[in-house]
């Protein structure tokens, strides 16, 4: 049933008001999180990721409701806490608030890290999100998405066509041999899963953990 519902709604989707093309751009986007999901989770860890950019602009300006946002109403007396031992000694011995600083940030990541659902697996370098995060981050920046959707666009085609294209030349041996049919199967899993998991992103909510419910159903 949830699946008949499912199929209805997206084509419902495709025949509305919207038009075809603002549609497919709605896909794009969607499909652009999808893609990025798994690793774009690391780039909260990294040095020049948003949550330790906030860390240390709080820590300049002594403000550690900076770095409220990215953690749950349960975990803040930590972070409090730590923060206030961190920045008391910023005026002290360098390697010493060297080290208590990348505690506080280690920290603050992990329990944001808890807030995803995700483990944490240590701060990364500068450099370390994946072209496409970096490339939203920046979009934000700019105020400008153009450059996301088309890039992404292009990217999107450019994997549909290819999985397509393996399950098509396959397709026509994979009844020669058990060989040859097990390669098949690879290629339309991939293919059909890919799909299946953009509609499943269009018609579920975006969690981010207990605490954060963001999206909505189409």
């Amino acid at each position: 049933m949830k699946t008949q519902e499912r199929k209805m709604t997206l084509r419902n989707l495709t025949k509305g008001n919207w038009g075809f093309k603002l549609n497919m751009r709605l896909l794009v986007l969607v499909f652009a999180f999808m893609l990025t999901s798994i690793s774009g989770f690391a780039h909260c860890d990294s040095y020049d990721g948003p949550v330790i950019k906030d860390a240390l602009k709080a820590l300049d300006q002594n403000n550690v409701e900076l770095v409220l946002k990215w953690i749950e109403p349960q975990q803040e007396k930590e972070i409090i806490s730590l923060f206030d031992k961190t920045y008391s000694l910023k005026s002290g011995d360098r390697q010493v608030y060297s080290i208590v600083e990348k505690h506080f940030l280690e920290t603050l990541v992990r329990l944001h890290r808890e807030t995803e659902g995700e483990a944490f697996t240590g701060l990364k370098p500068a450099g370390s999100m994946t072209p496409l995060i970096e490339m939203a981050d920046n979009s934000i920046a700019d105020k400008n998405v153009d450059g996301v959707i088309k890039t992404v666009n292009n990217h999107l085609e450019e994997v549909l066509r290819s999985r397509y294209a393996e399950v098509a030349k396959l397709s026509k041996t994979k009844d020669n041999s058990v060989e040859e049919g097990r390669a098949y199967v690879v290629a339309y899993v991939q293919y059909t899963h890919t799909i299946e998991e953009l509609e499943n992103l269009l018609h579920a909510p975006v969690s981010h953990g207990a605490g954060h419910q963001v999206g909505h159903n189409q």
